[in-house]
């Protein structure tokens, strides 16, 4: 059977060549004469790919020498529950802007640990935008400011980052990871999980600066502890190994096939704008997104015809174009475009989607 292109939102596609080494190690890494699935997460080929994976993420990243990375598990919705419990330490209180469902869940679990504050919201639209942002409404006193980078729903992104001054801007990038540079220097920490750019579900990424650590509340689980992690490498329990190791891969398909972020950048720009300047030009689909606001990773478009949009779902279906069906609160149709997703998964996707227009608008 051939393979599919895969439009989910996470998890999402990988790139062949990481399934094909994977496949091909499968049996026998490096000798070892078993799987990464296997092995004891204590041992010493283990730890060389778990110290390779890091290393590679510094490298592509170029995260600072005083950030910590922490391979951890709980998606990134442990998140929103980590960072309130080990930042929200001094004043008690956190700023946030709610862009989306992920983001407005990150509020609300951040509430019952001290006051959470919102300080612009788009959801008056359907979280179709990314609201502009007055620093007058920032609190100085707060312990860290929160956004979700990239809305994976929404389709949303933001394309400047609020000057936050000396509170620690956190983010959620679970959605953008590895799509782009970012300059890890401007955030307190950032978080991630694995499913949709650096590898298959069950890993989540945090990067946090060093002096954020060591200040959880009383009341944190020690397994919710960044410092826990940070002390123990990442090892105090059985980390993620399988999920490890392809994101080691992972980094290692963007370092030296694709060149590195800057060159994957490139590559997202051009499969985003085939399908963008089609939906601008569409006679039946339309973006839902502003235009200033547009992800580069998800692109929601709908038909304005429910019956309409079920029905490309469906003959996408079959034609091989699959997931592409919206969250239910958007509604119609999501194409996510991943790094993994070849810029001709998307020529074709706007070629049938062309084809589909002619015989239905």
């Amino acid at each position: 059977m051939s393979r599919v292109y895969n439009f989910s939102a996470g998890p999402s596609m990988l790139p062949e060549s990481v399934l094909k080494t994977a496949a091909a190690e499968m049996l026998d890494y490096n000798g070892s004469g078993q799987s990464v699935m296997e092995m004891s997460h204590r041992s010493k080929v283990y730890e060389e790919i778990i110290k390779a994976c890091e290393a590679s993420l510094r490298e592509v990243m170029n995260i600072p020498d005083n950030y910590k990375v922490l391979f951890l598990q709980g998606g990134a919705s442990s998140q929103f529950a980590m960072v309130p419990l080990n930042l929200m330490n001094k004043n008690n209180k956190a700023d946030f802007v709610v862009t989306g469902q992920w983001a407005k869940k990150a509020y609300a679990e951040a509430a019952r640990y001290g006051k959470a504050n919102v300080v612009a919201s788009s959801a008056d639209k359907t979280f179709s935008y990314i609201p502009k942002l007055d620093p007058a409404s920032f609190d100085p006193e707060a312990d860290y400011f929160h956004i979700c980078l990239n809305n994976t729903i929404y389709g949303t992104k933001y394309h400047e980052l609020p000057d936050t001054g000396s509170v620690p801007l956190v983010a959620d990038i679970s959605s953008c990871a590895l799509s782009e540079p970012i300059d890890v220097s401007k955030f307190g920490l950032l978080y991630a999980g694995a499913q949709k750019n650096m590898g298959p579900a069950g890993l989540t990424v945090v990067i946090i600066r060093e002096d954020l650590i060591g200040s959880a509340m009383d009341i944190t689980p020690t397994m919710f502890n960044y410092q826990t992690h940070a002390d123990n490498g990442s090892m105090f329990n059985t980390p993620p190994t399988y999920a490890i190791y392809i994101c080691k891969l992972v980094l290692d398909w963007i370092k030296n096939e694709i060149g590195g972020l800057e060159k994957m950048k490139e590559i997202n720009e051009k499969k985003a704008a085939l399908l963008y300047d089609f939906l601008d030009s569409s006679r039946l689909f339309k973006g839902t997104v502003e235009k200033d606001s547009r992800s580069l990773m998800n692109i929601p478009f709908v038909t304005g015809d429910e019956e309409l949009d079920k029905k490309f779902v469906a003959e996408a279906t079959a034609a091989g174009f699959v997931n592409l069906k919206g969250h239910r609160s958007v509604g119609g149709m999501r194409a996510s475009i991943y790094n993994a997703m070849p810029v001709e998964g998307v020529e074709k996707l706007v070629a049938f989607m062309k084809a589909f227009e002619e015989a239905n608008a």
